[in-house]
């Protein structure tokens, strides 16, 4: 008598335990998941010439706070000169930061940046 009432509840239990790997709404696509930002590869190359030329300018003028002469080279130079400074590194940056230094617009911002350093002073 036992054999008959087992394999049903055998039964039960498969067909309950089987029923999670099922679908359960078969014609609706899975929940899309949320958008993982990754880091722009941008920032990541401007972050690393930044470096790069704050090193450049510091040696060029040693001692002096050249954070607003950075800023000053980094706002004038173009995304593939900054590219090429950060994939040179610190020692073949010293003609591209030069060239970029050179630049009328280049020139004024670092001379505005001098004139409110020394009225800071």
């Amino acid at each position: 008598m036992r054999l008959p009432l087992i394999l049903p509840m055998a039964l039960t239990a498969a067909a309950l335990t089987l029923s999670g790997c099922v679908v359960q709404n078969p014609g609706m696509a899975p929940a899309p998941l949320p958008p993982v930002a990754a880091p722009a590869p941008d920032a990541a190359m401007r972050s690393s010439a930044r470096v790069i030329v704050n090193r450049e300018m510091a040696r060029r003028l040693p001692g002096a706070n050249v954070a607003p002469y950075t800023d000053c080279v980094m706002q004038n130079a173009t995304t593939a000169e900054l590219s090429s400074i950060a994939a040179a590194g610190a020692a073949g940056a010293g003609d591209a930061v030069a060239a970029i230094v050179g630049r009328p617009s280049t020139t004024q911002c670092i001379a505005s940046a001098a004139a409110a350093a020394k009225q800071a002073a």
